[in-house]
């Protein structure tokens, strides 16, 4: 992802969700996920590295949620579909930001109730 791309996203995700920690391997994502047990946490992955990393996150407490972000939806799409915690296969980040937003307010008046 070229750089103003990346600074887009980055934007974009900021509109709606408190905090984002990027990492680049399944290990940082895991170790943030697992140092951050007070907070619900979020995930936003490509394909490649959601292969590799929902395995070994899925069945975490604190992750609400994951999200795959790639251009070739058509080939992650059927391995997703085996995983309950993620929640499509997004070729727009947009998209993603308009479930993030809907799923940040659920887990707020789960809270609350």
């Amino acid at each position: 992802m070229p750089n103003e791309d990346c600074q887009n996203t980055m934007q974009q995700l900021r509109a709606v969700v408190n905090q984002v920690n990027p990492c680049k391997t399944a290990e940082q994502c895991i170790q943030q996920i697992t140092k951050n047990q007070e907070e619900i946490s979020f995930v936003i992955s490509s394909g490649a590295l959601g292969q590799h990393l929902v395995p070994s996150i899925h069945g975490m407490a604190k992750l609400n949620a994951i999200y795959i972000f790639c251009r070739k939806k058509e080939r992650y799409q059927d391995w997703a579909r085996n995983w309950s915690k993620i929640q499509g296969v997004h070729t727009t980040i947009k998209h993603i930001c308009e479930k993030l937003a809907t799923a940040i307010k659920q887990c707020n008046q789960d809270h609350m109730s």
